[in-house]
């Protein structure tokens, strides 16, 4: 028997400003992730801007844009857990990061952050069943709504409906408002491999085996690997992923998808989020073989490493001898996230068999046309480590491939200065010896 759960969905659809007038000052608000976060409700919020005071709004590569702080900043407080480009303009001026480990963001939300007043998702429309999809923001959404005291959700017709392993739905009898919009979805067309990108691509795909399993990062260089493989002989690749992106999609048409060795999911294509094309949002629509699980499931190190021949691809901003990572931050500028990249570089090294490639361009040309080394002697000051040297696993440039597990400090500096630009690689070999991290015998 079919229950109607229309009528409850009525008796709960409020106007965007009237679930607004929730929200008090003082209060704490958690938008969800990324394309999950909330538009309308955020825009009626600003228009409360002369109301309120001191609202501390927490969100996660929020999409879309801040009209809360556009409003007023001293009314309006936003956390980040990652830095987004619609959060970037606002660093500092009414937005701060938040540090954390991705795989960590759920039991954070329950268990050591504020405790939220009004959680907002948008979310896809109800199903037969009175079911809601968290969509493309599943990420931590299921933890934020255990933490709310007051649950609302926008209701968008553009959201896909995302199939899933775990927590990604909620019932209409399990909210307390619900509210309607037709927002676009944002769109990140794929963009083409740069000559020095599908080089670095190149190297990593050498080493790939059919049957892997594959996590793609943020970034060009993980877009040039998929690309690669959707051109390569490889196959029955599997997904296993935080981030789901166009790169996969491009595998699948090219038939290098089937995930029928995967130890874990098999035959599924598992991700938190996804971020990417109009084509790649019509994809996953209810589509059984992509499912969307939560990042303490996703990015569980514990997880990752059950999946046998694991493949992470991940890219960073600089690189100092000793194998430290920052991917993260420039100095102490803050431009995205830890995000993921530390959970999967640690889960793919102990997957059997398992590989984890941080990639980067061997030099960055600076606004004044200066060109800086990537790999540097140390970190810039103030730049965050995103991966520890006891964590990173090999090192990618447009020159080859540094392993730097079970490496001494010496034989570190030794293989990440073959891969740096050649123009740079005398210098860091002075900068090596002056920190006692070279030997004589290296050439």
């Amino acid at each position: 028997m079919l229950i109607d759960w229309s009528q409850e969905y009525q008796a709960k659809l409020l106007s965007s400003d009237e679930a607004a007038k929730q929200v008090q000052s003082g209060d704490w608000v958690e938008y969800a992730f990324g394309l999950g976060s909330a538009n309308e409700f955020d825009a009626a919020l600003a228009r409360r801007a002369s109301e309120l005071q001191d609202v501390k709004i927490r969100c996660d590569i929020g999409a879309y844009p801040h009209h809360t702080l556009a409003a007023d900043p001293s009314v309006f407080t936003w956390d980040s857990w990652h830095v987004s480009a619609m959060d970037k303009p606002w660093i500092h001026k009414g937005l701060f990061y938040s540090p954390m480990k991705f795989h960590e963001l759920p039991m954070m939300t329950r268990k050591d952050s504020e405790p939220l007043n009004v959680f907002v998702a948008m979310v896809s429309p109800m199903d037969k069943h009175g079911y809601f999809s968290w969509g493309m923001g599943n990420a931590s959404a299921m933890a934020a709504y255990d933490s709310a005291t007051i649950t609302i959700l926008e209701v968008n017709r553009n959201m896909p409906r995302v199939q899933g392993g775990g927590q990604n739905i909620i019932h209409i009898s399990e909210v307390d408002f619900v509210i309607e919009a037709d927002t676009p979805l944002l769109e990140l067309a794929p963009a083409l491999p740069s000559e020095i990108e599908s080089k670095i691509a190149g190297y990593i795909t050498d080493r790939l085996a059919n049957g892997c399993c594959i996590q793609l990062g943020i970034g060009g260089v993980p877009n040039a690997v998929g690309t690669a493989i959707a051109a390569s002989d490889l196959k029955d690749i599997g997904v296993h992923t935080e981030m789901y992106v166009d790169a996969y999609l491009e595998m699948f048409k090219a038939g290098k998808i089937t995930g029928k060795y995967k130890s874990l999911d098999r035959g599924k294509q598992v991700f938190a989020f996804a971020l990417g094309s109009k084509d790649l949002y019509e994809y996953v629509d209810d589509n059984p073989s992509t499912i969307a699980y939560q990042v303490d499931y996703t990015n569980d190190p514990k997880i990752i490493a059950q999946i046998d021949n694991f493949v992470s691809i991940n890219a960073c901003i600089e690189v100092d001898l000793y194998g430290q990572v920052s991917s993260e931050s420039v100095g102490t500028r803050q431009i995205s996230g830890t995000g993921g990249q530390l959970d999967f570089v640690e889960g793919a090294y102990k997957s059997k068999n398992g590989q984890s490639f941080i990639c980067m361009a061997s030099t960055k040309t600076l606004k004044d046309g200066t060109l800086n080394s990537t790999i540097r002697p140390t970190m810039t000051a103030g730049s965050i480590i995103t991966c520890p040297r006891t964590a990173t696993h090999m090192i990618v440039t447009e020159y080859g491939v540094a392993e730097l597990k079970g490496k001494s400090t010496w034989e570190r500096a030794e293989a990440l200065i073959s891969i740096a630009h050649p123009d740079f690689q005398e210098e860091l070999i002075k900068e090596a010896a002056a920190q006692n991290i070279w030997r004589t015998s290296n050439r």
